[in-house]
This record gives structure tokens, sequence and C-alpha cells, in this order.
């Protein structure tokens, strides 16, 4: 305008973490070329966002870095154990039972003449798929219903909360023993459903807590009077900013969700033999660990890093996530 003065037009300025909020044209272009401001260009120019900012920090990171290879190549073992070992896990020789490491055989023999290492390798894929497809519905159940209930709040929300306490006094591991303790399956489909069963009210909470936070920031306020829908508030302004808390705690519960099944395995509840998995291996070993600690060993050494890589991988995550930390 000739005498310097802009009209009192309104920008929609990012906020840097998916939502957005009305601005006037001034604030918006000031925001935008601010070196730190939530929706300013990042070093090569583009726009940055909690995202980007998060995946910088975790590429610098060397604990993400070291235990993101550990749980790579756990994956590709379980996905192709064959290319590391040409033995079977149910081929046992029992005139070999209980020896120790020799040549092609770096791990020894158990107690049923069967290979360790061979074992172990096959292990990985029973603890990973179950580790996976359990966080997978723990993740998609538990925020869909902590969601709607943050959102929306009223009576569902009071019910899914007494609902949830309920599942919090009930003990896992006597749960586990009580409820697959009259299911035959040998497949690891009952132990994901009760992972799921009794997981989903912890990332309920963590989804419910989050939505109520990021529904309440001032570009939501500004959305809903423009007259956006509640699905596009949820899934356009809100769901952005409400999901980095549910990752972070998804992640570490994958770690225990392995351990979980291997204890179950262990008492005899979850997988059952000839399916292998590292529990199973750990309980038929532990009679013979005076004669035979290395058929203990291994397996229990293999399910320790691996929990120990998805937890670690978790707080490097949520450190990553973390706006306080920056």
């Amino acid at each position: 305008m000739p005498d310097g003065r802009h009209e009192p037009e309104q920008a929609i300025a990012g906020t840097g973490m998916g939502g957005t909020m009305d601005l006037g044209v001034d604030e918006a272009e000031a925001l935008e070329k601010r070196p730190g401001g939530g929706g300013g260009p990042g070093p090569e120019g583009k726009p940055r966002s909690l995202w980007s900012d998060a995946w910088r920090d975790l590429r610098r990171n060397p604990v993400f870095i070291v235990f993101a290879l550990v749980i790579l190549f756990l994956v590709f073992i379980s996905l192709w154990p064959s290319a590391i070992t040409s033995g079977s896990p149910l081929t046992c020789d029992l005139s070999r039972a209980q020896e120790g490491s020799r040549s092609g055989h770096p791990f020894g023999f158990d107690g049923q003449g069967c290979d360790v290492y061979t074992r172990t390798v096959y292990g990985a894929r029973t603890s990973v798929a179950v580790g996976v497809l359990a966080t997978l519905g723990v993740a998609v159940l538990g925020s869909v219903l902590g969601a709607l209930a943050g959102f929306f709040g009223g009576v569902g929300d009071s019910v899914l909360s007494r609902i949830t306490d309920v599942f919090f006094a009930i003990p896992v591991v006597l749960g586990g023993l009580v409820l697959l303790s009259v299911i035959t399956s040998n497949t690891v489909w009952p132990v994901i459903g009760f992972i799921v069963l009794l997981g989903w009210p912890q990332l309920s909470r963590i989804a419910r807590g989050s939505v109520i936070t990021a529904k309440q920031n001032d570009y939501v306020q500004a959305a809903r009077a423009l007259g956006a829908s509640n699905s596009r508030l949820l899934l356009r302004h809100i769901a952005p900013n409400a999901v980095a808390p549910v990752i972070v705690v998804a992640t570490i519960a994958l770690g225990t969700y392995i351990a979980l099944e291997a204890t179950l395995s262990y008492l005899g509840v979850g997988l059952k033999p000839p399916s292998v998995s590292w529990g199973i291996d750990i309980s038929a070993a532990s009679p013979y660990i005076r004669n035979a600690p290395h058929a203990l060993l291994w397996p229990s050494g293999a399910l320790a890093i691996t929990v120990l890589a998805f937890i670690m991988l978790g707080d490097a995550v949520r450190d990553a996530l973390d706006p306080k930390l920056r």
C-alpha cells in the first residue's frame, strides 16, 4: 500500500508440527523468515518441521545408529535365516547332546542334541514377529480409542478411563498363565492376541493425554472457528502433533513384548514345541546349566541384546522428538 500499511488479510502459517494457525500477513512472514521459527527454512532452504529436526538429530546420535543396525540385522535374519545358517532348527542328534563348540557348530548343542546356533538364529524370527505384530495391534487399537476419547471427552472418555484402570490392575504374567493355559495352539497368534488385550490401555492413555494437549493449541481453535469438521481437526491438525509420544512408547514397548513372549514360553503357556523360540530354548536348557551352560547363555544373550536394542532405540527417538531438549 502507498502509506506503508497492509490490509488485515489472513495467512496460514505452519506451526512446524503438522498444524496451522491463522496469522496476519506480517506475522506470518516474520515467522517464516525467523531461523528458529516453527516454519522457518532449514539448512538447505526447506521448511523445517518436528520430524525433519528429529531425523537430523537421530543421524548424529551414535546410540541410534548402533542399535538401529542391530535391529536391521535382526530383521534380516528373521526374514532370511538361511543366509547365515544352513541347518534346520528341528534336526537333532542325541549322540551330541550337551556337546560344546565344534567345527560347523560354533554354539554347541543343547540337551536334545540340537544345534544351538541354528535355533538361536531361527528364534529371532519368532521374537521379532511377535514383537512387531503385537506392537502394531496395540498401537492401532490404543491410539484410536485414546484419540477418540481425548477429542470428544464426555461419558465415553470416563468409561474408557475406568476400563483402562481395570486392565492396569491385572498382573500381566498371571493373566498370561490363566488365559493362555487353556489354548493349545502352537502358533504365535494367541500370544499376540494376549499382548494386545493387555497392552492397549497403556497406549490409549498416552494417546488420550497427547490429544487433549494438542486440541487446546491456537491453530486447532482457529481451524475450528473456520468451520473445520471434527474429522479434519483430528486427522489434519491434532494427529500429527499427538503421534510422537505414541511412537516413542510403542518403540520401547516392542522390546518388552519380546521379553514377555519369552517369559510366557519359558513358563510353558506361550509358544510350545516344535515351535522355535528363545523362551523355549532357555526353559529346556535350564536343567543342564551346570553341564551345558552354553545352551542357556546363547539364547539368553540374544534375547537380552534384542530387548536392549529396542529400548535404546526408543530412548533415542524420545530424545529426538522432545522439544524441551532442543
